[in-house]
């Protein structure tokens, strides 16, 4: 079952008397890059956008300088042994929410009418269902959130009749050009997502054994986090953002398309039953698909940087090396049999890139973790419960962790006969 708004939905919900014009936000990952970038926003149109909430993982004295500057009288700091030393550095009449729970009260938060959630990992999973709870528009930009609970997600923010309202540049790209088409998602061939191709785009296959964490970090479009680079450099982070556009338009995954475009210029396309295909075009910045979300229904002048399409070069597009990366694929397959599957593939990735980080396991090691692991763990398909979902994704994390360790435990071996037969034949 697909849980989507139709668009007369949701410009009802949009222009209800809730819905004033300055939004009242609440920032989940207020010190990252879209957190930042949010702040960027809400900076050029203080009439549009006031800052009621701000909560970080463990960057304390950034958050609370953030709290300083924009007078927010309620933080959240996920690291419970760096809040204690926040709450020294905070605004008098402060309060501060630590932990888990912390991060789902500050969602919770009756002052605010929207919930901008940009916490890397599955960590905003909880806080967003908090957010729907208590009645709160959310700004979606955590693809994980979707990726392990889409279904959960939709269902509740439609019974609740709240805006999902994605921040994704692709999905928000996806999201405007929708708004051209008044008949619906069944009008629509295909959802095209756009990705840069990452710094291994023309890397040879048999190179990529070979790839660092400081050549996986340079991406060449975008400024990011540290999961999301890497992700962007495995194709991993368009693999979960299919899974996204699945669940945020209601469409099947075989719908959901991707292209490599270098320049980062076309956002991302929708192509219509009839042919046509329109675009979302704009400059690499995030600031433009938060201030839509935050504004939307309306477009403001947020002194961001016009589009110059005489200065552009030309805009090139071409098909993802899928046998090489094969991240895509096995997004595919996850959303294809559905269930936990999805939330399985995301947890797999966590690990398989935390170990990348850690030194244990190559690039390529990443992927391989990940098949292994969709292989291994069983699922439940059938709509699945919160409970389902948190237990599948346990048991995905420590699968993930065994096929790592085997496979470290391979390579130190293999690496020893090699030292061994360089030994033998120099003696």
């Amino acid at each position: 079952m697909h849980y989507s708004y139709s668009e007369d939905e949701l410009k009802q919900q949009i222009r209800s008397d809730k819905r004033p014009d300055k939004r009242r936000v609440v920032i989940l990952g207020s010190t990252g890059s879209i957190g930042t970038s949010a702040l960027k926003v809400a900076r050029q149109l203080p009439e549009r956008m006031q800052v009621v909430g701000l909560a970080a993982h463990t960057r304390a004295e950034e958050l609370a300088a953030q709290a300083h500057e924009f007078g927010v009288r309620h933080v959240a700091l996920y690291d419970e042994r760096q809040a204690v030393r926040l709450r020294g550095m905070l605004p008098d009449e402060c309060e501060l929410y630590t932990g888990a729970q912390g991060l789902c009260e500050l969602a919770s938060l009756a002052q605010a009418d929207m919930v901008l959630v940009a916490i890397a990992g599955t960590a905003g999973l909880q806080p967003t269902l908090s957010a729907i709870e208590s009645g709160k528009d959310l700004a979606i930009a955590s693809k994980e959130v979707l990726v392990m609970a889409g279904e959960l997600v939709m269902q509740r923010a439609a019974q609740a009749g709240i805006a999902v309202l994605p921040v994704d540049s692709e999905h928000n790209a996806i999201f405007q050009c929708l708004r051209a088409n008044t008949t619906g998602t069944e009008s629509v061939r295909r959802l095209i997502l756009t990705a840069s191709g990452g710094p291994f785009r023309c890397t040879p296959r048999e190179q990529l054994e070979a790839v660092t964490l400081q050549q996986a970090l340079r991406h060449p479009t975008w400024s990011m986090g540290r999961k999301i680079t890497i992700d962007s450099a495995t194709l991993f982070n368009k693999g979960l953002e299919m899974i996204e556009a699945r669940w945020l338009f209601g469409v099947p995954i075989n719908q959901v398309d991707m292209l490599v475009h270098p320049q980062s210029i076309v956002h991302s396309l929708v192509e219509f039953r009839d042919g046509s295909v329109l675009a979302q075009l704009s400059c690499s910045d995030m600031c433009f698909p938060i201030q839509y979300a935050v504004t939307y229904p309306d477009r403001v002048d947020g002194n961001l940087p016009p589009l110059r399409l005489e200065e552009l070069c030309d805009l090139h597009f071409e098909q993802p090396r899928r046998d090489t990366f094969p991240a895509l694929d096995l997004a595919r397959h996850a959303a294809t049999i559905g269930g936990t599957m999805p939330a399985v593939y995301n947890a797999a990735n966590e690990e398989a890139v935390r170990a990348f980080v850690d030194g244990q396991l190559s690039f390529p090691g990443i992927w391989r973790t990940v098949e292994r692991v969709l292989e291994q763990t069983p699922v439940h398909t059938q709509s699945p419960s919160l409970k389902c979902i948190l237990s599948d994704d346990a048991a995905a994390r420590e699968c993930a962790r065994s096929v790592i360790q085997s496979i470290t435990r391979r390579t130190h071996f293999v690496s020893m006969q090699k030292n061994g037969d360089q030994g033998r034949s120099a003696q």
